[in-house]
C-alpha cells in the first residue's frame, strides 16, 4: 500500500499541499469524527504541559484551519499560525485572522527571525515534511534558549491486541470513512499511510537531540494510538 498510496520523495511537498488544498473545507468535520472529539483533548492536554504564559510568543507550526491557534490563545495573544496550505490558512484566517498573525510557508525555510518564539506547538504535521532534520533544525532556530516544543503526532500502540484493533481502525476505516465524508478517497487512503515516513521513538528523539534540543519526552495517548513529544530548546 505505501509504494501506491505516498508520492515519491520528489514529488511529496507538491502533493502534500495540493492534498490538504482539497480537503480544507471538510477537513475539521471529519477529523472531530474519525477521532470523536478526542484530538482537541490531546491539544488542550499538550498546551497545559508546555504551561505557555501570557506574553509569550508562541509558533502554531503547519497550524492548519487553527485548532491549536484557538487553545493557546487561551493563553497568550501572541501567537502566529504558519502552513504550507493556503486553502488551510484562508479557512484559518476566517477563525482566527483578527487574533493571531497567520504566515503562509515551508517547515523547511520558516520565514522568521532566530530566536523569537518563546515555545512552539504542532498538530499531526511531523509526517507531512519532506525532512524531518531540517524541519527540526529550522524550528529550534527560531526559538529562544529554554522555549518550549509540544509536537502531536500518530502512533503505533505497543499492545499487540491494541495495534490490532488500531490498525483495523486506522488503516480500514478511516480511509474510507474519510473518503465518503471528505470525497477524497485517495487523500484519507494518504494520510493513514503516512504514518511510515515516522521514525521509531529513539531515532526522532536522537533527530530532536541533534537539532539541538534537550529534556526529550513522550506522552502516549488512546493506548499508545496517539503521541506528544514535548521538549526545550538548549541554551
Amino acid at each position: 500500500m505505501v509504494t501506491t498510496v505516498l508520492p515519491p520523495p520528489e514529488e511529496k511537498a507538491a502533493a502534500v499541499r495540493a492534498m490538504f488544498d482539497r480537503i480544507a473545507p471538510r477537513y475539521d468535520r471529519v477529523n472531530r469524527l474519525m477521532t470523536f472529539g478526542t484530538d482537541m483533548r490531546w491539544r488542550r492536554t499538550v498546551a497545559g504541559r508546555l504551561a505557555i504564559r501570557p506574553g509569550e510568543r508562541v509558533l502554531d507550526l503547519a497550524c492548519g484551519t487553527g485548532d491549536f491557534l484557538g487553545i493557546v490563545q487561551q493563553r497568550t495573544t501572541d501567537v502566529v499560525g504558519l502552513d504550507f496550505s493556503g486553502v488551510m490558512l484562508a479557512i484559518a484566517r476566517k477563525r482566527h485572522g483578527a487574533t493571531a498573525a497567520l504566515v503562509q510557508g515551508d517547515a523547511l525555510q520558516l520565514p522568521f527571525a532566530d530566536a523569537c518564539f518563546d515555545a512552539a506547538v504542532s498538530g499531526f504535521a511531523l509526517r507531512n515534511f519532506t525532512s524531518l532534520p531540517a524541519a527540526f533544525a529550522e524550528l529550534a532556530r527560531v526559538l529562544r534558549p529554554g522555549a518550549r516544543i509540544g509536537l502531536l503526532e500518530v502512533d503505533q500502540p505497543r499492545s499487540r491486541a491494541v495495534r490490532a484493533g488500531h490498525g483495523l481502525y486506522f488503516n480500514r476505516v478511516v480511509p474510507f470513512a474519510g473518503g465518503l465524508l471528505a470525497g477524497d478517497r485517495p487523500a484519507y487512503r494518504y494520510l493513514p499511510a503516512s504514518a511510515a515516513y515516522l521514525p521509531p521513538a529513539r531515532e526522532l528523539a536522537a533527530m530532536l537531540r541533534e537539532a539541538g534540543f534537550t529534556a526529550i519526552r513522550k506522552q502516549s495517548f488512546l493506548l499508545g494510538a496517539a503521541q506528544a513529544i514535548y521538549a526545550e530548546r538548549r541554551g
